[in-house]
């Protein structure tokens, strides 16, 4: 199957209905269909192809869900965003990925025309909110000159239907090349694993993640309805599960942090809610347990990534929730753990995880050498540290980068980031190794610290020495008003090294 039959087969199994709420704006999915197949004829007469990328990148809204199912009609690649990115970063992707014409809004106009600066093909840009000019053509406008055009007969299911690009932490980002199969059969082995029902769920995430993306897709799969948010706005998400009867969606860590510290929280009626899925980084397992104690719903952690198109591992509804874990394999995805040598290791031990299945990418745009480095045998080596249990249940132990090597022993910043997660004086934790001339690599928690509360690096450190050997536990505590994070809410821990670098002082406490 390919993305754009997902809008059809919803059409075909579920009638007309309300599928995308926004602001006070509300679309059919019939309607939704006639925008993408007139945004598909439009593209068309823009000279886009077959294989075409064209970038979309603007905050959440429904254009967005019109573009990405009117791009694949046309036979075109969707290269998602996210519009907080500098200037020089997406002029990068648009040099690197070729892309032939930008979806646009007023709020990142200028960004985009920065970014195309002193390029040799300008792209055509399609504004949503915008008149058409010389420079610029409307969307909308773009509709009403175009007849619907249908379902593309000339992709196929291994074709490319998204490339998304990486967060370019160790260096230039990657264009992970996900195609119509790896993101078809992820949505629908994801459905059948959650046995997700149909209802209406909140579009909190960044359409342009591929979480966001792939939560959109089942959506559709399943019959569903979405509240699309432009940003994530706590008294919005809170009336909207009151006003929708929201039983489940999806989120991030930071997000489950914020709706569990909102203090107007319990003003509204959440009765609904029944599940939370958690995923695309860490969640602490204090965090969890608060979140479920407030909300009386299931927080259920996933565990993915871009190249996995993204779910790997998720809990569910009727099996044991174990905290600290990620769950077990979706359908049709295989996991082991392996050690340096590529042999895998016995339950219980730790080593790189790899992952198989339809869902597994088939490398990077343009680029040979670090699609050898990830692809071997058809096993994606996530460079994710990892262990399972006897019953099969994974649990992710670090970034394989982001392991700390102090004297010679392996250290897991993510043992003492739960031990400092539970410290009533702590809002969020993150620990990163720096350069040490004694030890090769010494280790630095980064502390936000709750309001109004009070605590010293010396009386952190001796919680985590509490808790875990002395080796383990860190030597030095830096206190942040926040921790640094992507469009996503991911942590940027090669930010947080910069600053532990330029912060670090044995004297620092609060």
């Amino acid at each position: 199957m390919k993305l754009e039959q997902l809008l059809d087969s919803n059409v075909e199994n579920f009638d007309e209905y309300p599928m995308l709420y926004f602001q006070n704006k509300q679309f059919t999915n019939v309607e939704t269909k006639r925008m993408a197949d007139r945004f598909a004829s439009g593209l068309k007469q823009q000279g886009i192809n077959k294989g075409d990328r064209v970038m979309v990148i603007m905050p959440n809204c429904p254009e967005v869900i019109f573009s990405y199912q009117g791009i694949n009609r046309a036979g075109a690649v969707i290269v998602p965003v996210m519009f907080t990115l500098h200037p020089k970063e997406i002029h990068y992707i648009v040099a690197n990925s070729g892309v032939k014409a930008i979806i646009t809004s007023s709020l990142v106009i200028e960004k985009v025309r920065a970014a195309m600066k002193d390029l040799e093909d300008q792209p055509t840009i399609i504004a949503v909110d915008l008149p058409s000019s010389d420079e610029v053509r409307n969307f909308y406008q773009i509709l009403a000159e175009n007849e619907p055009l249908g379902t593309s007969l000339t992709t196929t299911e291994d074709d490319t239907a998204v490339i998304l690009y990486t967060s370019g932490t160790t260096g230039s980002p990657k264009g992970v090349l996900l195609t119509h199969k790896n993101l078809f059969s992820n949505a629908e082995n994801s459905a059948k694993h959650n046995e997700t029902e149909r209802g209406t769920t909140l579009g909190i995430l960044p359409l342009a993640h591929v979480y966001g993306l792939t939560i959109s897709n089942i959506c559709m799969m399943l019959g569903g309805a979405i509240v699309i948010f432009p940003s994530f706005n706590l008294a919005d998400v809170f009336t909207a599960i009151e006003k929708h009867k929201v039983k489940s969606f999806s989120a991030v860590p930071a997000m489950i942090h914020a709706m569990l510290s909102y203090p107007d929280g319990d003003k509204y009626d959440t009765s609904s809610l029944e599940w939370v899925g958690s995923g695309s980084a860490p969640l602490p397992v204090a965090l969890l347990n608060a979140f479920q104690a407030r909300f009386n719903a299931e927080i259920y952690e996933g565990y993915g990534l871009s190249e996995a198109a993204p779910i790997v591992t998720a809990h569910r509804k009727n099996i044991e929730i174990k905290p600290g874990s990620v769950g077990i394999p979706i359908p049709g995805v295989e996991i082991k753990i392996v050690d340096d040598a590529g042999s895998e290791l016995p339950v219980g031990e730790v080593g790189e995880l790899l992952v198989r299945g339809d869902n597994v990418t088939p490398g990077y745009f343009n680029n040979l050498v670090e699609t050898e480095k990830v692809l071997k045998s058809s096993w994606l080596h996530t460079g994710d540290m990892a262990r399972l249990d006897d019953d099969g249940y994974l649990y992710i132990v670090d970034r394989k980068k982001d392991l700390i090597i102090r004297g010679g022993f392996n250290l897991y910043p993510r043992d003492v980031e739960e031990i400092l997660n539970r410290h009533v004086a702590v809002s969020e934790a993150s620990v990163v190794g720096i350069p040490d001339e004694r030890m090769g690599e010494e280790m630095v928690a980064c502390v936000v610290k709750k309001e109004g509360t009070h605590v010293t690096s010396e009386e952190l450190v001796r919680f985590c020495q509490d808790h875990l050997a002395k080796n383990k536990t860190p030597r030095q505590i830096i206190f942040l008003e926040a921790l640094p994070r992507n469009g996503v809410g991911k942590i940027l821990k090669t930010h947080l090294r910069k600053t532990a670098v330029e912060m670090i002082s044995p004297n620092n406490q609060a």
